[in-house]
């Protein structure tokens, strides 16, 4: 999603699995950077004690963990096993899909996320899907996506992505941002839209090496490592973020989210 990392609820392909490193750099640097949208989100929805949640490709868990701060009943389903070690380390029950995670999914939910965009080649529909069948009727589906390019200061530093890998196998992070484009994922799911909105979210790092460890995290970037090699790519990073590299040494981009809200109707 949305966000910037790269998960969904079905496995990543093959050679797609990222080092244990890579997890803790999502969960100790990126993930909060989304906190302005997760927190937009539990606003909007009233998210507190009446509240259960789901969130499908949930990662780490912070968005999770900031409702279950809201006293929200609380679950997870994520594929990489990281990740989900990660989750778990922060108390919170996450299992790795429907499959093996039986009792996360044997329930329906008033609230079901959907952060997060699928893997490369995978189909944006499916999680969408599944989060129809696991929320509640009358309850509420939460999807999230860049926003408009023009307004993203960090679209320039994510192209070095898809300009350092064969562009057939780089997904492009804003082909869910056009006006449309989420809601265009709800047909055939049985949700009708219910709202949205747009949210900032800079992403500030302290010292440039933060910055590129963060946005590697994001698995965005996975595909140019493996046709030009990790070391062009953290370089051709560094370089991509001088614009945005502030007197103090820190690093920053303005950024906007948008979401979509939908509906199961009773």
């Amino acid at each position: 999603m949305a966000s910037a990392r790269v998960t969904g609820t079905t496995p990543a392909p093959p050679g797609t699995e990222r080092p244990a490193a890579r997890a803790r750099d999502w969960a100790e640097i990126q993930e909060r950077m989304l906190v302005p949208l997760y927190e937009a989100v539990h606003d909007r929805l009233e998210v507190g004690p009446a509240t259960s949640v789901l969130g499908l490709g949930c990662g780490s868990g912070l968005a999770l963990l900031l409702a279950a701060g809201r006293g929200a009943q609380v679950a997870g389903l994520e594929p990489d096993d990281d990740l989900r070690a990660l989750a778990r380390e922060r108390r919170l029950r996450v299992d790795a899909d429907r499959r093996t995670g039986a009792d996360v999914a044997r329930s329906a939910y008033s609230l079901v996320t959907v952060f997060e965009q699928p893997p490369p080649g995978g189909e944006p529909r499916r999680p969408v899907a599944a989060a129809g069948r696991l929320v509640l009727p009358g309850g509420h589906v939460v999807l999230a996506a860049w926003g408009p390019r023009e307004r993203c200061e960090s679209a320039a530093v994510l192209d070095v992505a898809r300009r350092m890998a064969r562009r057939s196998r780089a997904r492009d992070p804003f082909e869910l941002s056009p006006p449309g484009a989420l809601e265009d994922l709800l047909s055939g799911t049985g949700l009708r839209p219910a709202g949205g909105g747009r949210v900032g979210c800079p992403f500030a790092y302290p010292d440039p090496a933060s910055a590129v460890r963060g946005l590697l995290s994001t698995g965005l970037y996975d595909a140019a490592e493996e046709f030009s090699g990790p070391a062009l790519v953290a370089k051709e990073l560094e370089e991509a973020l001088q614009p945005y590299l502030r007197p103090d040494g820190t690093v920053r981009m303005t950024n906007v989210f948008r979401y979509l809200i939908a509906e199961r109707p009773r």
